[in-house]
């Protein structure tokens, strides 16, 4: 395993050109293009993905970072955080001056604001995040919506990149989403793209308080808890409830076939109401390959009738779109 392998679990020599790995484990191509400098970092609960691109559009220092506990006030905190990283990665590349930041969080963020709205796993309410930045740091600053950043990306560079009126859904533990309009994300405040969340049944109940979200029936979460509650296994993780479904468990295929119905339902109602050219579909559920997509093809096909029928097609960037798309954002200040 190449020492950035190590570092940044998830990069493949196997990637599509776009986000090809170098092979001296320092410098590795993300394919955003030639333009000035930037810092990036994709804030999560449990890590922080950070790097330096440089002219060539090229990730110095890439790495993968434990995002530590911020107290009581998170969003000074997390500032702090990012400030430590950024002088890290420009003491290690003194020659590569950034002309501006870009950061992304998860939550409910209102981008145009540059107020981090509410985040429940890192703890802050109404939190001017792009101010507290830009005055620590002394740079211009993009922030935006992880999901919603990673949507961005996957429309200029992955799998979206043929279209203009696109969703993207991310299917891991929970399901977020994003919606781009005419190229450009429809973001309502930070609210829009809570596709994880709109109902599709009467129930379960939800984490978030509300019954029958999407992502309480058919998120990878989802699926492996619902199994392990009805037979008392453990299963090895969403995928491994799709094997035993393919083998004859009886469970784990009405399980599955849950999930599916649900989010066939789902991107019915999305398919109606936004008429998207394409719907880009990531995270740990997509590598499920054609167990899902050929399922989901078939059942929203048979759904929907004047409707038109979008491409369902997986994301290309995976675990790399929400850095790409700070630095796309930081560029754009540039």
């Amino acid at each position: 395993m190449s020492p950035i392998a190590e570092e940044f679990p998830g990069f493949s020599a196997s990637r599509t050109p776009e986000t090809l790995l170098a092979s001296d484990g320092q410098r590795v191509s993300l394919g955003i293009g030639e333009g000035e400098p930037v810092l990036a970092f994709d804030v999560g609960g449990t890590d922080i993905k950070s790097a330096l691109f440089d002219a060539d559009g090229t990730a110095l220092g890439l790495r993968r970072t434990s995002t530590p506990a911020l107290g009581d006030d998170p969003a000074v905190a997390l500032i702090e955080e990012l400030a430590r990283l950024s002088d890290e990665l420009r003491s290690q590349h003194p020659h590569v001056v950034p002309a501006a930041l870009g950061f992304v969080v998860p939550g409910i963020v209102d981008a145009d604001a540059g107020i981090g709205v509410f985040a429940s796993n890192l703890g802050w309410r109404d939190a001017p995040l792009r101010d507290l930045a830009r005055e620590r740091l002394r740079l211009p600053v993009a922030f935006d919506h992880d999901v919603r950043s990673a949507s961005w990306a996957e429309h200029r560079l992955g799998g979206a990149r043929a279209y203009d009126d696109v969703v993207v859904v991310i299917i891991g533990t929970g399901i977020a989403g994003a919606i781009l309009v005419g190229g450009e994300p429809y973001t309502a405040g930070g609210y829009a793209g809570e596709i994880g969340h709109s109902p599709i049944a009467d129930g379960p109940e939800c984490a978030c308080g509300a019954r029958g979200c999407l992502e309480a029936v058919a998120s990878a979460g989802a699926i492996a808890r619902r199994y392990a509650a009805e037979t008392g296994t453990i299963p090895d993780g969403a995928r491994d409830v799709i094997a035993r479904a393919a083998d004859g468990d009886a469970v784990a295929r009405r399980i599955w076939n849950d999930a599916l119905d649900a989010l066939t339902m789902s991107l019915a109602q999305l398919t109606a109401m936004f008429a998207p050219e394409a719907i880009v579909i990531g995270g740990g559920l997509s590598r499920a390959g054609g167990a899902l997509f050929d399922e989901l093809r078939a059942r929203l096909a048979a759904r929907l009738s004047f409707h038109r029928m979008p491409e369902l097609l997986p994301a290309e960037l995976e675990g790399d779109a929400g850095l790409l798309g700070a630095a796309l954002r930081a560029r754009e200040l540039t």
